[in-house]
């Protein structure tokens, strides 16, 4: 039985949450140029999400941060679009449900908070990802939308809230 749960970002989480989303990074072969990992948000994640119509969660489990993900408004893009962001969990979060679980989170919030849409992007090698994405109601789109800075991400995936 699982004891992780699933709860809002607290300030003295960004360390261990910054930690795991780089380690992930590394551990998938990820580039660090054009990717999350060098955004500047990682070592602020409470700060950049404590704003309007944005939440990051993490799964904590014995007191440590296993995962994470977060919704928030599309960057630079006109429209009533959220971005499902930075979701990652190191591996022995893997294969127990919980990114099923903090996608119906994360997906709860965007409609509460009255998104029409929720668009992502990935790698092209993340398959255990774009399976739990495809499962879940995302469809591959063509293009790119907004700018989220991550142009060495080339998969753009779309989903209808």
């Amino acid at each position: 039985m699982s004891t992780a749960i699933i709860r809002e970002i607290q300030p003295q989480d960004n360390k261990q949450v910054a930690s795991v989303i780089r380690q992930v990074l590394i551990d998938l072969g990820v580039p660090k140029v054009g990717t999350a990992y060098a955004d500047t948000a990682l070592d602020h994640m409470y700060e950049n999400y404590n704003v309007p119509k944005a939440s990051y969660f993490v799964v904590e489990e014995n007191n440590r941060i296993i995962g994470c993900a977060g919704v928030a408004q599309l960057e630079n893009f006109d429209g009533n679009v959220c971005e499902l962001q930075k979701m990652y969990f190191t591996e022995e979060a893997r294969g127990r449900g919980l990114g099923s679980q903090m996608m119906k989170v994360c997906l709860n919030k965007a409609r509460e908070y009255g998104f029409e849409k929720c668009y992502l992007e990935t790698m092209p090698y993340m398959e255990d990802a774009q399976k739990l994405y495809k499962k879940t109601g995302f469809q591959y789109i063509e293009a790119r939308m907004g700018d989220t800075g991550h142009y060495s991400c080339p998969v753009f995936m779309l989903l209808e809230l």
